[in-house]
């Protein structure tokens, strides 16, 4: 059976890598050439070098952009973490209804982003306008409206995968460490985070990589109002190709540089917590 699956593997694999090559492997390549040239189509580029790189480098809305991009994913980071784990530690002790409350918190992530976009747009607005100001009034409202939307949708896919890890965690050694002497915050501290970090891992490793990524729910909730001052990376970047005639150079030089910046935060994140997990 091992012989014939490895004389069929090719095979059976080529349709895959076929469709990751035209779907990705090529278009990124291209992508990385076309940030060092001028072009408005892939057919008429103009080598430019690293001039591309240098406007977005000084491209006040880019470097608002990446403030405000970095802003959020620590507060949301944070802020989805901490609540799923919570809701994870109360939803494995095993009290009736237990289960429901699981589906009704992960139903969120199950909704398209500009869908949850509009959605809350509509919900914070109408609190908002008994105040006399909307989501655009300021910087800060678009912020925390964003904050909270991606609070609702990711928590209970966050706390699913908590569950997974503290239902993963050995009895004995609860049981050990209570006969011990240990109170529910001591093996809290010393047991359960410990045991699920690999939990940790995958949990921030997803806030913090979709943090960053948000495009649909930035461009459906304010759509960078007022002034872009609420735009992300990603929605500033489509800002820069779309909006901007002759600047597709530079918004593929930012496509680069997000891309750069998002893959060095992510191995950083997954060094640093998986040097933390203990073994079973």
């Amino acid at each position: 059976m091992e012989k014939r699956l490895k004389k069929y593997f090719p095979i059976f694999a080529l349709p895959t890598l076929i469709a990751f090559s035209i779907a990705f492997l090529i278009p990124f390549v291209m992508g990385m050439y076309l940030s060092f040239t001028k072009f408005t189509t892939v057919v008429d580029a103009k080598w430019v070098g690293f001039s591309n790189y240098a406007k977005a480098l000084e491209n006040k809305e880019f470097l608002n952009a990446l403030w405000f991009t970095t802003k959020f994913t620590v507060a949301s980071v944070i802020s989805i973490n901490v609540v799923a784990f919570i809701l994870a530690l109360l939803l494995t002790r095993g009290k009736r209804g237990s289960n429901v409350f699981r589906s009704v918190f992960f139903m969120p992530n199950l909704i398209g982003g500009i869908v949850l976009g509009y959605i809350w747009q509509l919900i914070i607005n109408g609190v908002l306008y008994k105040f006399g100001v909307t989501l655009t009034y300021d910087p800060s409202y678009g912020f925390w409206g964003l904050v909270l939307l991606m609070n609702w949708q990711l928590i209970g896919y966050m706390m699913i995968i908590y569950i997974a890890g503290i239902q993963n965690v050995p009895e004995d050694l609860i049981e050990a460490a209570k006969i011990d002497g240990a109170g529910p915050f001591r093996v809290l501290r010393s047991v359960t985070i410990p045991m699920i970090m690999p939990a940790v891992t995958i949990c921030l490793f997803l806030t913090t990589s979709n943090s960053f990524k948000l495009f649909d729910q930035n461009l459906a909730l304010t759509a960078g109002a007022p002034s872009k001052k609420t735009a992300m990376l990603a929605l500033d970047i489509y800002n820069t190709f779309y909006g901007r005639v002759g600047w597709e150079g530079v918004g593929q030089a930012k496509a680069v540089i997000f891309f750069v910046l998002v893959t060095i935060i992510a191995f950083a994140q997954l060094i640093l917590t998986k040097s933390k997990e203990v073994e079973h």
